[in-house]
This record gives structure tokens, sequence and C-alpha cells, in this order.
């Protein structure tokens, strides 16, 4: 199955950004990607994080979605928007009230348009390092729960494929929960900070693959973005080996290779960890 990582360089205006999505996509379809995976934050990044809350949707309907729909059905690719605003509930499911947040969902859309699966990012960022600070909690509602979705390849297999965000990426334990639950393939649409993606982005990629024994599909935000934020880009795909099949430094484009079945199948019998686990 041929798979695309889209990298972008996304900034504060939404009609520009889906513009530079849909080449993008067109570039993946044209190289004959089946599925096609675009950054977090593709359709916004905005000065302040409240900027998502002026162009939340609420789940099934809005422009966003509109534009992930088509863009489907015109390119006849499997579709992963990155990650855009869903409007959240006034109350969390623990009861607890939940101003002025929205959740950072990544959606799945078929060829036909269809939306098929959601993911809500669960692990919301915090770092500070005394020079630059973010704290997602103030304006993203975490998700509640793992999701996975099948998809039926033109290469005549049925991959299982597990969902995340970013930060996710740090836990382990969700991918491992993918792993168990039959995924071969893991995506990871980013903006990781130049600051921790240049030391930790490429060795926690590598790690998730090789310990679950998966392919990892990693889109990416990759530049000197509007707000003077610099994320760290460096889309990839890794081989479930860890070894890197394609990458791209910094600046928009498409990543694109060939994720071969029988390759992860001969890994996971040559080394069968995941039958070895204990807990």
């Amino acid at each position: 199955m041929k798979v695309a990582a889209i990298q972008m360089v996304s900034g504060m205006d939404v009609s520009a950004n889906l513009a530079q999505a849909r080449r993008l996509l067109q570039e993946a379809a044209q190289a004959g990607a089946e599925l096609a995976v675009l950054p977090e934050y593709f359709c916004l990044m905005g000065q302040r994080d409240a900027d998502k809350l002026a162009i939340q949707e609420p789940f099934g309907q809005g422009p966003i979605q509109q534009f992930l729909s088509e863009s489907a059905i015109e390119s006849g690719l499997w579709l992963v928007g990155g990650t855009l605003p869903l409007s959240a509930p006034a109350n969390s499911p623990e009861g607890q009230k939940q101003p002025g947040r929205v959740f950072n969902s990544s959606l799945v859309f078929s060829p036909a348009g269809q939306c098929v699966a959601r993911y809500d990012k669960m692990h919301l960022f915090r770092f500070d390092n005394g020079i630059e600070s973010y704290d997602e909690s103030l304006v993203l509602a975490p998700g509640q729960q793992p999701v996975t979705f099948d998809l039926a390849s033109a290469d005549g297999h049925t991959w299982r494929i597990g969902l995340s965000v970013c930060y996710d990426l740090r836990f382990a334990e969700l991918y491992r929960h993918y792993a168990r639950a039959g995924a071969q393939l893991m995506l990871v649409p980013s903006a990781f900070t130049h600051t921790t993606g240049q030391d930790h982005w490429e060795v926690l990629l590598r790690a998730r693959a090789i310990e679950n024994l998966a392919y990892v599909a990693a889109a990416a935000q990759g530049g000197l973005h509007d707000n003077q934020r610099r994320t760290w880009g460096h889309a990839m795909l890794v081989n479930p080996w860890g070894k890197l099949l394609a990458e791209r430094a910094t600046g928009p484009g498409v990543v694109v290779a060939d994720l071969a079945w029988d390759v992860m199948t001969r890994c996971r019998s040559r080394l069968p960890a995941l039958d070895h686990r204990l807990l």
C-alpha cells in the first residue's frame, strides 16, 4: 500500500491553508498514494491558541469537514485530516465544565467522501523552558479513547490503522494498545516544536515502530509560521524494523513510500516480540 505523509507550513488564513492542502493532496494522488495523511492543525496555525475556537465545527458539518470529504472524492484517496477543532460539549464525560474548549480531532474519510473514523487527541501538550511555553489544556478538551479503522487496500490486504496525534507519541502504551488490537500501521499527524523535535521526534517515531513491529506514518508541520512559531517538520515513513523509508526535512511537500505487508509479517515472524509480552 502506498502511503503519503504530507508536510505543510500552515498560517493564519484558513482558505490559503486549504488551498495548500488541496495542492499537496493532488500531488499525493498523482504519486499513486492510496492513503494520505495531513498534519496536525493543517487548517490553521493561529496567532493565539484560542484562534481555534473561532473556526470550530460541530462534528458532521462545516466547511473544513466539507473540504476533507470533497478532497477525498476528488483525489480518490483515503484521507486523514490531520486535526481540526471540533466543538466539545459543555460538560466533559466526568461532568466537569469545559467552556471555551474544543477537541483536536483527526478525521478519516473514505474515497467516497464518508467520514469513517474520528479520533480526539488524548494527551495534551504542556512545555515551558523559560523561553517558549505551551499548554494545550487551556483551549483543548482531551479525547477519551483510542480509535482504529480498517482499510481494504488494493494490495489485497486489509490494514488495521491506529490513530494518534503529535504529543501522543510520547505515550508508548497507546501504541501498544493498537498493536494488541491488531494494527499494522500507526498514524502520527503532528506539529512538533522545533525545540523538542530536534531531540526527540525521530527517535520516538522509530521506537514506536520497532517496539510494535508496525509501520509509522508521520505527517508534519515544518517551517516558520505566520505566528513566528517554528515547527520541526521531518515528515517521515518508518518501517516495522525502524528503518526510514522516506523523509522531508522542512517546507511543504509530500513524502511517499510503499508499505509492504510481507515486510511487516517477516519482521514479526523472525522477532515475535509481540507474542512475548508479559504485561
